[in-house]
């Protein structure tokens, strides 16, 4: 086994004995029940570990994570974990979490050839395109974030939109619906605003979002 390796195994003894010293019965608690009230839909970029970034332990956060925090409805992996966790744990917020300087957001903007995920990455583009002309308005530096932000506000409201939000809603579950950006800059996480708690508080929420964040890189 390579050094590095060896180092990860080295650091998982540590840091389970740690924990087991720190709240004793700990995993054998853990592997009781799994009852976390959020599900974090984030990017894979491995700067944005999601448990860390909110404090919580292993049990307290479902986590669902693609390239550039993207949710669609062809997307059965994300849809399979959006339901499990709605149905099943029965979670009361989703929360779609993008972050600044996101590169698969970066090569959407830009274009970027970078292997298969370009086909992915072509979701990012829908958004791009979307607010094209917006987008082109501001100073080049800013495009990458103000795009990862709109990305956020898209995805949040497509995750309203997927048949597992809408049939709890529909049923009278309570599931709210958010979405974040993270500032790689200064490690701290900021509500976008969009928050929708029925299908009819979805396009509203949007809308006032949307103006928010326009506001916000107006100058």
């Amino acid at each position: 086994m390579s050094t590095e390796l060896q180092e990860l195994l080295d650091s998982n003894r540590q840091w389970a004995a740690e924990t087991e010293t720190r709240e004793p019965g700990f995993f054998s608690r853990l592997l009781k029940q799994q009852t976390p009230q959020y599900l974090w839909i984030g990017c894979a970029d491995s700067r944005v570990p999601a448990n860390e970034l909110v404090n919580l332990l292993p049990g307290e956060l479902f986590v669902h994570r693609n390239v550039a925090n993207v949710v669609v409805h062809s997307d059965l992996n994300c849809l399979s974990v959006m339901q499990f966790a709605v149905d099943q744990l029965k979670v009361r917020h989703i929360i779609v979490v993008g972050h600044s300087n996101c590169g698969g957001v970066k090569a959407a903007l830009m274009d970027s050839r970078v292997g298969l995920v370009d086909n992915w990455l072509r979701h990012v583009q829908d958004v791009r395109h979307l607010h094209q002309d917006w987008l082109d308005g501001l100073p080049a530096e800013q495009r990458v974030n103000a795009l990862c932000e709109l990305n956020v506000l898209e995805q949040a409201r497509n995750a309203c939109h997927t048949t597992v939000v809408r049939d709890a809603w529909t049923r009278g579950q309570e599931v709210v619906v958010h979405g974040w950006v993270y500032g790689l800059h200064n490690g701290l996480l900021e509500d976008l605003q969009i928050t929708a708690d029925r299908a009819e508080s979805v396009d509203p929420a949007y809308r006032r979002a949307l103006a928010r964040v326009k506001q916000r890189y107006a100058h």
